[in-house]
């Protein structure tokens, strides 16, 4: 029986298992690595985060973005956006030199077994685990507009669900949603020869500023701090104490979840969009009709104004919705009876990232309504990586003994920053 099980393979999954190795704990991990960089954003997409903000996490500070590209001969700068196809390609030379190797399996099922956990998967045998971390990333959570459910799946999809563009090239395609899928999205399909129109609720796009200099004057500094979500003091509280968001009361904490950092493009994609995209502000979707060659969407404006707007086809860039309900792999009594944070779709954490299932642990976008913004960035992989698998090893700690040395032992070497081992 392995000590821990890691469930996903992104920049969440391979930092956790870095950590657990380090600890000397036996860990696996089961996904396809940076699946959902690799599978599900189109080419031609940048890194909206800093590089500098966007490492995966090794015990040490070891294998960063900046080593990955110094060694390609490629300066990773503040200020300068890489693109998306570099970061998939730095995570994966950080698997290979971090994480244990992942296996490339779909988990279909995690149940509760004795004393610890049964896992199915849809190639192998089954495996047993005495903690599990799931580390699912954000697919699972796809977001639609209730509006386009009764379409045929031809004719919309998510902004997630694409790879490459070019397949609209010369025809009508009406994006919806105004954060940075969205506008990087009808930026893209604009340049590969479709005709996009961009429709959005919002009544303004918010557009980023220009990156401040890391070099600044001191006052400069303490005015608008930098951290790895941006400038000011409300974004390096978001990155820089997820444990204290944690202890505000849990209405507040999805209030932040809910509203903290909105939608926004980033300043580099402003004038690509400006210059050749149209856009239908202020518009509220409430119908959406098939039509023989296309869809007829149903518009509100602000002022209630009827519109009709026909297109070929529409991509819905509105996110993702963290709820428990639609983990499918969750055994069905394991995922009701956990706690779950204010009573809404998010479970409900430890210090140390566990659920209310003793060693069942979370990471990523579902962490966000108990530790704040940060965990819907890869920035939040550092701080979530090194306090669960410190949660692990206390979790192990009240199972017995593992071979080599107690979790205690394991504990007090991590506490003492001992040379090898998971560092404070």
């Amino acid at each position: 029986m392995d000590d821990l099980v890691v469930v996903g393979a992104g920049p969440y999954g391979l930092s956790i298992a870095a950590h657990a190795a380090a600890a000397g704990l036996r860990v696996r991990v089961l996904g396809r690595p940076m699946a959902s960089w690799r599978d599900h954003m189109p080419e031609g997409m940048y890194l909206k985060s800093e590089p500098w903000s966007s490492n995966l996490s090794a015990p040490g500070g070891r294998h960063t973005l900046a080593d990955y590209c110094a060694g390609l001969g490629v300066r990773a700068e503040h200020g300068a956006p890489l693109p998306i196809g570099t970061f998939s390609a730095y995570g994966l030379w950080f698997a290979g030199r971090a994480a244990p190797e992942a296996e490339e399996v779909t988990v279909t099922e995690l149940a509760p077994q004795g004393d610890g956990f049964r896992i199915r998967t849809a190639q192998g045998p089954q495996l047993y685990a005495r903690t599990v971390a799931l580390a699912v990333g954000v697919m699972p959570f796809v977001n639609f507009p209730e509006a386009l459910r009764d379409l045929p799946p031809a004719h919309y999809s998510h902004s997630s669900g694409h790879r490459d563009l070019a397949r609209f090239a010369g025809r009508e395609v009406t994006v919806l949603g105004a954060g940075q899928a969205a506008l990087e999205t009808a930026a893209l399909l604009a340049e590969a020869g479709a005709r996009p129109c961009l429709v959005a609720r919002r009544t303004r796009l918010n557009w980023n500023t220009v990156p401040q200099p890391l070099e600044r004057t001191r006052l400069r500094s303490l005015r608008d701090p930098h951290s790895g979500l941006g400038t000011g003091w409300r974004s390096w509280v978001w990155s820089e104490l997820p444990w204290a968001v944690r202890r505000l009361p849990s209405t507040t904490r999805q209030r932040i979840a809910a509203t903290a950092l909105g939608p926004a493009g980033a300043w580099w994609l402003r004038d690509r969009f400006e210059q050749r995209v149209p856009v239908l502000l202020g518009h509220q979707l409430h119908r959406a009709v098939a039509t023989g060659d296309g869809t007829r969407l149903q518009l509100t404006s602000a002022t209630g104004e009827r519109v009709v707007l026909d297109t070929s086809h529409v991509i819905s860039a509105t996110g993702f919705a963290p709820d428990l309900r639609r983990l499918d792999l969750l055994d069905a009594g394991l995922r009701t009876a956990l706690r779950r944070v204010g009573g809404g779709g998010t479970p409900e954490l430890s210090a140390g990232f566990e659920s209310s299932w003793p060693g069942l642990f979370f990471a990523g976008l579902l962490t966000a309504p108990s530790f704040g913004p940060s965990m819907r960035f890869v920035h939040g992989a550092g701080f979530t990586a090194g306090r669960l698998v410190k949660g692990v090893l206390g979790r192990l700690g009240t199972r017995g003994r593992l071979p080599g040395s107690t979790v205690g032992d394991r504990l007090d070497r991590l506490a003492a920053g001992h040379p090898g081992t998971y560092p404070r």
